[in-house]
């Protein structure tokens, strides 16, 4: 329901640095600059379904803002993956239109960006005529198997 072109475009979210969570969106192409828009979130498990109730649902508590004040994305703390999926709805205010809403599902361990591996270190030895490098797994809040990561080493002669 709603005006064509009214609901928010191109919503995309990045976790990073293990436990924060970026929100980002597009104000919709025939929204008037009085639309604002309100994002709401709330997590399941991967094979059990969400509750279908409003109360479930957290709105965000960190706006960022385009130049007309309108909300265009969300910023989150103390994100974690336990629960694998998170539903998202965009709730829209305007006097006198009506607003499409939107709704999107994402699985949270797909948008995570991990960080890089750490303690990297690389010990070379004329005798051997090598090198050893070695590191340890990245920090990620949702990876108990880490012979599931794959690397990948660029050695650059300088």
């Amino acid at each position: 329901a709603g005006m064509n072109g009214t609901a928010i475009e191109n919503f995309v979210c990045v976790i990073f640095n293990v436990s924060f969570m970026n929100c980002t969106w597009d104000v919709g192409r025939t929204a008037s600059g009085d639309t604002q828009y309100f994002l709401y979130w709330k997590t399941s498990g991967l094979f059990y379904p969400a509750t279908s109730g409003k109360e479930d649902f957290t709105e965000c508590q960190n706006y960022t803002k385009d130049n007309c004040g309108r909300h265009t994305g969300c910023r989150f703390q103390n994100v974690t993956i336990e629960n694998t999926k998170a539903h998202f709805q965009v709730n829209v205010s305007r006097s006198g239109q009506t607003i499409q809403s939107y709704k999107k599902m994402i699985i949270l361990y797909e948008i995570e960006k991990l960080t890089p591996p750490l303690n990297v270190t690389v010990n070379c030895t004329e005798a051997s005529h090598g090198c050893e490098i070695r590191w340890q797994p990245p920090r990620t809040s949702h990876v108990k198997r880490y012979d599931c990561f794959k690397y990948q080493i660029v050695i650059e002669n300088k």
